[in-house]
């Protein structure tokens, strides 16, 4: 088992998780994958988790409810959000209450690799 951090990807599309973890995978990273908030919220990989990739509109919980669940639960963990429905508001909130990046699809996959350096460099 590898000593790199794990990147927990949260999206309800199956092909934009695995093409995420395929590139945080690439550079480096663990990754697991969660196909709801739900499941990742349930999950027993959340404190070993040191940054979510979440999309920010799925069904049931949203990635920005995601969020402040974990806040209320005492885990401060870096999320990157990717959305198709880019809104300031919810942009503005999402990095109000903690996120690191807030990313518009398509995303630029340079982009998330980025953000994952500098969550990198932050810990």
């Amino acid at each position: 088992m590898s000593d790199s951090p794990i990147v927990s990807i949260v999206d309800d599309n199956e092909s934009v998780r695995l093409g995420t973890a395929s590139l945080v995978r690439s550079a480096g990273w663990q990754t697991r994958m969660y196909a709801s908030a739900e499941a990742f919220i349930e999950s027993i990989e959340i404190e070993e988790t040191f940054c979510i990739i979440s999309d920010v509109q799925m069904p049931g919980m949203s990635g920005l409810d995601m969020q402040l669940a974990l806040i209320e639960r005492g885990f401060a963990i870096p999320i990157i959000f990717i959305t198709a429905f880019p809104d300031e508001a919810i942009r503005a909130r999402a990095l109000r209450n903690g996120a690191v990046c807030f990313l518009a699809k398509p995303v630029d996959t340079n982009l998330i690799l980025s953000c994952l350096a500098g969550v990198r460099q932050d810990s």
